[in-house]
C-alpha cells in the first residue's frame, strides 16, 4: 500500500492551514496540566457550558442543509417555516453567548487565524508549551468556539506598543464539527477579502 497522502488528505491539509487576518473576540486561560483531560472530556461530550451552544446549533444546521433543500423543492411553505424555526433557535443561541460576561467584556482583537492555530497580540506573556483554553467568538455569525491549544512562541512586539506580546498558538484539541465551522468561516472571510480587493482595484 502506498504511503503517499491521498488527494483528499492533501486538500484537507491545505484547507486546514491556510491563514487569514480576521477580527474576533477572544479570551485565553491557562490550563493546569492536571485539569486538561477532564476539560477535554467535557468539551467532547458537549458539556462545556453555554459558550459552545451556538457552535453546536450551527453544526446541526449545516447537517440539515441538504435535507432542507430537498424539502424546499417539494414544499416551499414548509421549508420557509423550518427556516423561521432555525432563525428562532439562532436567536436563543446568541442569547446564551450574551451571558458570557468574560468574553462580552473583551474588545475585538486582530488575529491571524487558520484551522490549525492562530497568532495575536496580547497584554500578557505566555511561556512556550503553556496549555491554553481559547475562546473565540467569530463574526458575523456570533459562533463561539472553545479550543485547546499550546503556546509555540511568545515574543515582545516592537517598542512603543506598551508592553504587548505576539503569541503564536497551535490548536491541540478542537472538535471536528468546530474545525469544519472554522474552515467554512475562513473560506467565507477569504472570499469576502478577495471580493473587496477586486472592487478596490476596479475603482
Amino acid at each position: 500500500m502506498s504511503d503517499e497522502p491521498t488527494q483528499a488528505t492533501a486538500n484537507e491539509e491545505r484547507r486546514s492551514y491556510f491563514r487569514i487576518d480576521d477580527t474576533v473576540r477572544m479570551s485565553l486561560r491557562r490550563v493546569p496540566p492536571e485539569e486538561l483531560a477532564a476539560r477535554l472530556d467535557r468539551l467532547d461530550h458537549d458539556l462545556a457550558g453555554s459558550f459552545t451552544v451556538m457552535s453546536s446549533l450551527t453544526a446541526i444546521t449545516a447537517q440539515m442543509t441538504a435535507s432542507l433543500r430537498r424539502i424546499e423543492n417539494r414544499d416551499a411553505d414548509l421549508a420557509a417555516y423550518l427556516r423561521a424555526i432555525d432563525q428562532k433557535i439562532e436567536v436563543i443561541g446568541r442569547a446564551f453567548i450574551a451571558q458570557e460576561p468574560e468574553l462580552a467584556a473583551e474588545a475585538a482583537t486582530a488575529v491571524n487565524l487558520s484551522a490549525g492555530g492562530m497568532s495575536a497580540v496580547v497584554d500578557e506573556i505566555y511561556e512556550p508549551g503553556t496549555e491554553l483554553e481559547i475562546r473565540l467568538l467569530l463574526f458575523p455569525s456570533f459562533t463561539g468556539l472553545m479550543i485547546y491549544g499550546t503556546v509555540v512562541e511568545c515574543s515582545p512586539v516592537e517598542e512603543g506598543e506598551g508592553g504587548k506580546y505576539l503569541v503564536r498558538m497551535e490548536f491541540s484539541h478542537i472538535r471536528e464539527q468546530d474545525r469544519e465551522l472554522l474552515i467554512r468561516h475562513l473560506l467565507r472571510c477569504q472570499s469576502r477579502q478577495l471580493r473587496d480587493r477586486n472592487e478596490d482595484e476596479e475603482l
